[in-house]
């Protein structure tokens, strides 16, 4: 095998191997390192001994994260979408998962270049942007990702329903309280404020109805708040058991497979118990 196809398979763990599985495992390590670090350098007892620690994690981010990248560009005509060697390469430097690569490190190599200290905003962007790349490794993200962009047409019905109801109420509110408290329902852009809190039952107190009326359709609209939100915690609900259960099917599906070449099969695990 070449240096490339050999790159190709360890770095997108296609077939999977040990080395693959180790290196992902690796790289998903020092990703929760960075967001570790990001957590505890806000605390002012802990950035003055740690400091030296952190500038050595983010140095080595930085030169991990840009060797990724660099042999990802390489190998990347090894996916057929990806195939010519000039034109795919610029191909996979524009798509998500290389922007998002880019994004990780980009920012800190300026900085190393001698670019503007306001720079350093991006930087502390960017460790943070590194989470991003863990759905690179993790099969519950790939998953969900997949039954977002399976549900994305239904979720968005379910948007524009929810941005018709949050209108509705929020100009009903307004002209049932505008008179009692023009401050704080001054406008109906205002009063859809209480309209998202309500909705979203969080209920944040700074504004709230007081005529009769008004805390009448208040608490219709927080009921109605509560099942317009389990709608698409259960569609995503299902479409994830779905998934699950398509992985699972795939799985037994070589087993299946096999004892049909050998005999009669086990339904559960998928061996050949044999014939007669």
């Amino acid at each position: 095998m070449t240096l490339r196809p050999f790159l190709h398979r360890l770095l997108e763990g296609d077939p999977p191997t040990r080395a693959a599985f180790a290196l992902r495992l690796a790289l998903a390590l020092l990703i929760v390192l960075n967001v570790a670090a990001i957590v505890l350098e806000t605390v002012p007892d802990w950035t003055a001994p740690l400091g030296p620690w952190f500038a050595g994690l983010e140095s080595l981010s930085v030169v991990v994260f840009s060797c990724e990248y660099a042999l990802r560009f390489y190998a990347a005509p090894e996916q057929p979408r990806f195939a010519a060697p000039l034109t795919g390469r610029l191909r996979w430097m524009v798509s998500p998962a290389a922007l998002i690569d880019l994004a990780a490190i980009l920012p800190s190599l300026l900085l190393l270049a001698g670019f503007d200290l306001r720079i350093l905003r991006m930087v502390r962007l960017s460790r943070l942007v590194r989470i991003a790349k863990l759905g690179r490794y993790s099969l519950a993200v790939q998953t969900l990702q997949r039954v977002l962009r399976t549900k994305a047409p239904d979720l968005l019905s379910l948007l524009f329903l929810l941005i018709v109801l949050l209108v509705v109420s929020s100009t009903l509110m307004f002209h049932l309280e505008h008179a009692a408290q023009p401050h704080g329902f001054s406008s109906i852009p205002a009063t859809m404020w209480w309209g998202i809190v309500t909705l979203t039952t969080i209920g944040y107190g700074d504004l709230t109805p007081i005529t009769t009326l008004g805390r009448l359709l208040g608490g219709f609209i927080a009921v109605l708040g509560i099942g317009m939100f389990a709608l698409p915690a259960g569609l995503l609900g299902a479409a994830f058991v779905d998934e699950l259960s398509k992985a699972r099917a795939g799985g037994r599906g070589g087993g299946e497979a096999t004892g049909a070449a050998h005999g009669p099969s086990c339904p559960h695990c998928g061996k050949s118990i044999g014939g007669f």
